[in-house]
This record gives C-alpha cells, structure tokens and sequence, in this order.
C-alpha cells in the first residue's frame, strides 16, 4: 500500500475514503429500499419489526464476517422469531449463504469503477457491462468466509483489462467493509427465506406476532 500511494499521491488517500462512504451507501440503500419494499409487500410485514427480529443475525454476522459462522443463528431466528418453516428455512438459507451475496456483488462493482479511476483506464460501457456480470457470477461462487470477496474481485479486474494488484489499494479498509457487507447478505438471506414461506404458505403469522407481544411487553417492563 505503501508503495501504491507513493506512486499515485496522497490524494489517493481522499479518493480511498470516498470509496470506502459509497460502498457503504449503497450497501445501506440496498438495505433500506430494496429489502424493506420486499418484506413490505412480499412478505406482508412491518419492516422495522422484521429488521428488529433479525439484530441477533446482523450483530453476529457483522462480528465474524461470514456468512457461514452466522448460518446456525440466521436458522433459529428465521423459525422461532419470524415463524418461517424449519423444511423451508433449512433449505432457502442455507442456499443463501452459499450464492446470496449481494453485499458482495455491490463492493465488486464499487471496488472495479474505484480501481479503473485510480489508473486512470477508461474501460468503456462495455467494461462497465462485464462488471456488472463477472461480479454478480462471482458473488455467486463466493464462500461466505472472511476476505474471500477480494479474492474474486481479482476475477473481475482481469474480466476487463484492470491490474490486479489495485486490489492493494482498497484491502486497508476492506475489513470493515466486509463486516459491513455480511450483514446484507445474512439479511438478504432472511428476507428470501421468508418470501419464499410466504408464497408456499408456511409463513407462520402468530409467531411472529407473538415475539411482537413478547418485544412490546418486555420495552413496558
């Protein structure tokens, strides 16, 4: 890193922190809009309730950064607080922390534009195509274990004619980003799992009415 800032300057460093707040943007936009109008209309429920249920979840896949270590608690709180089935939680999620990495994909795509900026290449609209395919291919073949995103972005940089060794630029940071990102995916993966429930009819309303007693008893006391 060192020597990849001395040779493009210390405003790679500003450029840096602009990458590091879009990511985080739009992993929070992604977030925010696009699960919450999915849960809202496909699932049927209250957003800020279902985000509520999931806090187990998002604090543990945010403190190991894998999707797979956070797969036992993403399955317990599924069934037992937002009344998903156990035949399909335990094959929707599971599922999901093997191909659904939106968090990946995003930090793919942000960290390709970053590092084409940052050597001054103009890959084209037909570049910015690839990216959006290798990337989303890529976060499908993503393990859920800490730091494999970069390894796959090193795929997308060849994909369109990037050095790979810009990835270089953004590992410093990328940790938090990581951690970041595992909460979309862990939630991405709960949001499925009930979708999918409510469609085949094995969404159960009265537990996840019951733990909204239960949570609204327990701020009375």
């Amino acid at each position: 890193m060192i020597t990849l800032f001395a040779k493009l300057g210390y405003s790679a460093i500003n450029d840096l922190i602009t990458y590091f707040f879009c990511v985080l943007l739009v992993l929070a936009l992604h977030f925010l809009v696009t699960f919450s109008v999915l849960i809202r209309f496909l699932v049927g429920v209250n957003p800020l309730t279902f985000y509520k249920r999931l806090l187990p979840v998002m604090a543990f896949g945010f403190s190991t950064s894998s999707s797979g270590a956070t797969l036992p608690v993403t399955l317990e709180t599924v069934e037992k607080r937002l009344g998903v089935s156990k035949s399909i939680s335990s094959f929707v999620v599971p599922l999901g922390a093997t191909i659904n990495m939106d968090g990946t994909a995003i930090m793919q795509g942000v960290a390709t534009v970053f590092i084409a900026q940052a050597y001054n290449i103009d890959i084209g609209m037909g570049g910015y195509l690839m990216v959006i395919l290798t990337a989303t291919m890529a976060s499908i073949g993503t393990a859920g274990v800490p730091g494999v995103g970069l390894i796959t972005l090193a795929l997308v940089l060849s994909q369109v004619g990037l050095p790979v060794e810009g990835i270089a630029l953004i590992i410093g940071v990328d940790r938090l980003l990581d951690m970041s990102r595992t909460v979309v995916n862990v939630v991405g993966d709960a949001t499925i799992a009930s979708i999918v429930a409510r469609s085949e009819g094995e969404f159960d309303d009265s537990v996840f009415a019951q733990e909204t007693r239960s949570m609204s008893a327990s701020n009375a006391a």
